[in-house]
């Protein structure tokens, strides 16, 4: 796969958030693929392709993840750990995506091992270039590992 055809996995309970993103990439002209999971126990499953994941064994797996901090069943926070703890997905890289502008969730999440913190910008202008600098960065300016390529 090439590199800047990795896909994004999107987690995020919000509906328009989704479709704003998705909407945002195509704004933007990007052809990643992009994925969507509404919590992180959904996020998981798909990650370890179980249950309704499971037509998904032996695909690829995400290049970037673009993670919520509050949803339901299995927020953020709770997902993200289980992440940096998993040797399988700990090197994918996964940016905090979120309406929060607390010192308190930046501080931890970071602690935690995110790659990247971003509050949702406003206008949708503004998530465009968010989402063009981001892709940009995680798929043509960092080193990642072969796995994730």
């Amino acid at each position: 796969m090439k590199s800047n055809m990795m896909s994004i996995h999107m987690c995020d309970d919000d509906l328009d958030d989704q479709l704003l993103v998705s909407d945002a990439l195509l704004e933007a002209k990007l052809g990643n693929p992009i994925d969507f999971t509404n919590n992180g126990l959904e996020l998981l499953q798909y990650l370890r392709r179980e249950g309704e994941f499971s037509h998904l064994q032996g695909e690829p797996l995400p290049g970037l993840i673009l993670l919520d901090l509050n949803m339901p069943i299995m927020d953020g926070r709770e997902v993200l750990n289980e992440l940096k703890r998993d040797p399988v997905f700990k090197a994918i890289p996964v940016v905090i995506l979120t309406t929060s502008k607390a010192e308190e969730d930046i501080a931890k999440t970071y602690n935690m091992g995110v790659n990247s913190f971003i509050i949702k910008p406003v206008s949708f202008d503004s998530l465009v270039e968010t989402i063009k600098s981001m892709t940009n960065y995680w798929f043509h300016i960092v080193s990642l590992p072969d796995n994730l390529k």
